[in-house]
């Protein structure tokens, strides 16, 4: 019994039962579902729809299995088992006046939660393979399979619409794809949710704890807020990623100038002396450099008037990231979408950076 497709007038008179001319249109008596159910099973899907007044009496039928028949005085009695479903958090709608607590604890006897398909992806193809052969045989169809790519979307897809909707998109391909071998383009037609592509959402799940709201503006704002951590976040790598970088480039520097102010007298040879085939200073006076050399001097130079680099002084993250922002920046001649790729940063990402240390 679908309670939420009954409507709330005729809901009573369904569930119950009722008299000849109990109301307008009664012509006859007329069993209702649990007097039909009688020393069997009731499924009541859906029983958190029930309206206020219907709940009474069926907290009164599951406590002594008494009823009245619409119209009647007569006290009647059934013996069913009841079986009751939703996929409403009932223990909400009690805290908000919508469903009896009462009724709500003497349903909760045995509690069996069904979780939706996004939370057990190993279900998904079975039952997806389920409903293709079902649906290969109504229509009189062959399905030729799908590939890796195709079955990955079907696993990563969150499925908003549960099993209704994967029941739908293995109909849709049997009968719209006749004979295809689905790929992961074709699949993606005919899922409808914001996550066609099957990528991750990048937000964290949100608890619906008790103070839970339905306020369209609250949630906006929370979702607001989870973006952006989640972009600070990824802000935060970049810098790790930038000052890693920074610190490498500007030890291994200092290292290689050590070495080239070495005079070539001071320098060590294991092997044989050093001739013009290994040797690149041969013949070049004792002091003086050559012109490869002074130019790489002068390089270094260069970044040794930077203050970032005076003196064992480790830099900090903020002066770091503005000293490389500007020489990307000078080294492509302001062209931001460079720089941004140089940097491993996204351009808007870089434009926040440049407008944070005023460097627009």
């Amino acid at each position: 019994v679908n309670c939420g497709a009954i409507p709330e007038g005729i809901i009573e008179s369904e569930l119950f039962g009722h008299e000849k001319g109990s109301f307008t249109g009664a012509h006859e008596s007329r069993q209702g579902y649990f007097e039909k159910a009688d020393g069997g099973t009731i499924f009541l899907d859906e029983i958190g729809d029930t309206p206020k007044n219907v709940q009474v009496k069926l907290l009164r039928i599951l406590e002594t299995g008494e009823f009245y028949r619409v119209g009647s005085s007569q006290v009647r009695t059934t013996n069913v088992r009841i079986i009751a479903a939703t996929n409403r958090d009932l223990w909400r709608d009690v805290q908000k006046g919508d469903f009896r607590e009462d009724l709500y604890y003497r349903l909760e006897t045995v509690n069996i939660k069904i979780p939706p398909l996004r939370e057990r992806q190993d279900d998904i193809i079975p039952i997806f393979l389920k409903f293709v052969k079902e649906f290969a045989a109504k229509y009189d169809s062959i399905f030729q399979g799908f590939d890796d790519d195709a079955r990955e979307l079907l696993v990563s897809y969150r499925w908003p619409g549960n099993i209704r909707e994967l029941r739908n998109v293995a109909e849709q391909l049997v009968v719209l794809e006749r004979s295809q071998f689905i790929t992961r383009d074709i699949l993606s037609k005919y899922l409808k949710g914001r996550q066609h592509l099957g990528s991750p959402d990048n937000l964290p799940m949100i608890y619906s704890g008790e103070h839970h709201t339905e306020d369209p503006l609250y949630n906006r704002d929370r979702e607001l807020v989870y973006r952006a951590l989640i972009e600070l976040r990824k802000e935060i790598s970049d810098m790790k990623q930038l000052m890693g970088t920074f610190i490498y480039s500007t030890m291994g520097k200092r290292e290689q100038h050590s070495a080239r102010a070495l005079p070539v007298a001071a320098r060590t040879y294991t092997d044989d002396p050093p001739n013009r085939s290994h040797d690149r200073n041969y013949g070049v006076p004792i002091g003086m450099n050559t012109p490869v050399e002074d130019e790489i001097d002068q390089e270094y130079d260069e970044h040794e008037e930077n203050p970032l680099l005076n003196g064992d002084n480790i830099p900090s993250i903020e002066d770091a990231e503005k000293y490389l922002i500007k020489k990307a920046l000078d080294k492509y001649e302001g062209n931001r979408r460079k720089a941004s790729e140089a940097l491993g940063m996204s351009e808007r990402t870089l434009y926040r950076k440049l407008d944070q240390y005023g460097l627009v």
